[in-house]
Formats: structure tokens, C-alpha cells, sequence
């Protein structure tokens, strides 16, 4: 049988060391020194306790902090409330208007729902699609104003999309007018007091902001 005068081997304290550094002329040592598992232990638990204090408890206090003074509505969701300081909703969650005398969001593939909520997931090929989209924009069709915009009829990607485009809103002006008997003049200055312009991206309007105003007049 060939040794390996080279090869390594456990001691009684579980130190690996080599036969060869044994053989080494004196003066010279290769041996480990003995593992000691408490060496180890004591800086990791050091490590994780310090490590959970910073990042589980110091960091989120001071987030929180912050953002509690620097912009306490958006911290706290950005809640609609009404007259009595009720809660009526977010300004950041599309909500589902019925009726003629409401301005109405995208739809919505999870029933604005905020825990189910989600887009369709079907495919620009599927023929459940554009059924779907047909039969919406035959609904919403005013042959006097042209086809039916877009984004009245096809669902964002969460389901819960509170913009619109500005003229999906005009689209609707006339109908609204009509159901309140307002002039279309009257809701087109609302129309132009609550479109925004995003830093990135073309204008829009956020759909419960616009309802709370009109609700106003």
C-alpha cells in the first residue's frame, strides 16, 4: 500500500495537520492550530444580533420617521375622506363608478378588488379578448364622437389603475353633462384642473380625484 506522506489526517482535537509538516526540519511548522467552535460561534451571533438591531428595527424607525414628516399623506396611502373625515378610499386605487353621472375608470379584470387584483393575463391573440373588448366599446360607443378610446376598454396591469388618458375622459363629457344637467364647458374646466403630468409618460387624469370635484358641484 502507497502512503502519501503529504496527505492529511485528524487528530484526537479534531485539528487537521499533515504528516509531512511533522517531518519538517525544526524551525519550520505547517501544523493548524487546534479549531476551536466557540471562536466561531460568539462573532456570528455578535454579527446577526447587531445586523437585526440595524436593519429590523433601526432602519424602519427612521424610514418611518421620515416619511411621516417629509410626506405623511403619501406614507399613510394616500386617503380620500370625506366631509366627515370618513374614509372613502385611496387616491392611488381605482374604485368603480356605476351610472350615467359619473365619470368611469378602465375596467378592471379583478372587480377592483384589492386583494385579487391582477390583470387578465389573456393574450392580444385570444379570441375571449376581444370579445370582451367588442361588446365593452359597443357599450360605450357614441357614434357622434368617434371610436371608442383605448383605454376605456382594456384593463391595466394590476386592475386597479386609477388614471386615465385625458381623452378617454372627454369621451365621456357629454353624458355626464347630460345626467347632471351641467354644461359640457363646466366639466371640461374640471377635466383640464385635474389632468396631470407625470414626470415620464403622457398626461392623465386620476378617475376618483375627478369624481370627488364633480361630486362637489
Amino acid at each position: 500500500m502507497v502512503v502519501n506522506d503529504n496527505a492529511p489526517f485528524l487528530t484526537k482535537r479534531g485539528a487537521f495537520r499533515s504528516i509531512a509538516s511533522k517531518l519538517a526540519p525544526t524551525g519550520f511548522s505547517c501544523e493548524f492550530e487546534d479549531f476551536q467552535m466557540s471562536t466561531l460561534i460568539r462573532p456570528a451571533l455578535s454579527l446577526l444580533v447587531l445586523m437585526t438591531l440595524i436593519t429590523g428595527v433601526a432602519y424602519p424607525l427612521v424610514v418611518t420617521g421620515v416619511a411621516q414628516v417629509a410626506f405623511p399623506d403619501q406614507a399613510n396611502g394616500s386617503l380620500v375622506r370625506d366631509a366627515e373625515g370618513k374614509v372613502r378610499g385611496s387616491s392611488l386605487i381605482a374604485q368603480d363608478f356605476v351610472g350615467d353621472a359619473w365619470f368611469h375608470p378602465r375596467p378592471s379584470a379583478g372587480a377592483f378588488a384589492t386583494v385579487s387584483s391582477s390583470a387578465s393575463n389573456l393574450s392580444p391573440s385570444n379570441p375571449a379578448l376581444a370579445i370582451r373588448v367588442t361588446d365593452d366599446a359597443s357599450k360605450l360607443l357614441v357614434p357622434s364622437q368617434g371610436p371608442v378610446p383605448l383605454a376605456l376598454v382594456t384593463t391595466s396591469g394590476s386592475g386597479l389603475d386609477p388614471h386615465l388618458p385625458p381623452a378617454a375622459i372627454a369621451y365621456q363629457l357629454a353624458r355626464v353633462a347630460t345626467a347632471r344637467n351641467l354644461p359640457v364647458a363646466t366639466l371640461q374646466q374640471l377635466l383640464d384642473a385635474h389632468t396631470e403630468q407625470p414626470l415620464v409618460g403622457p398626461p392623465v387624469v386620476n378617475v376618483l380625484e375627478l369624481n370627488r370635484a364633480l361630486e362637489k358641484l
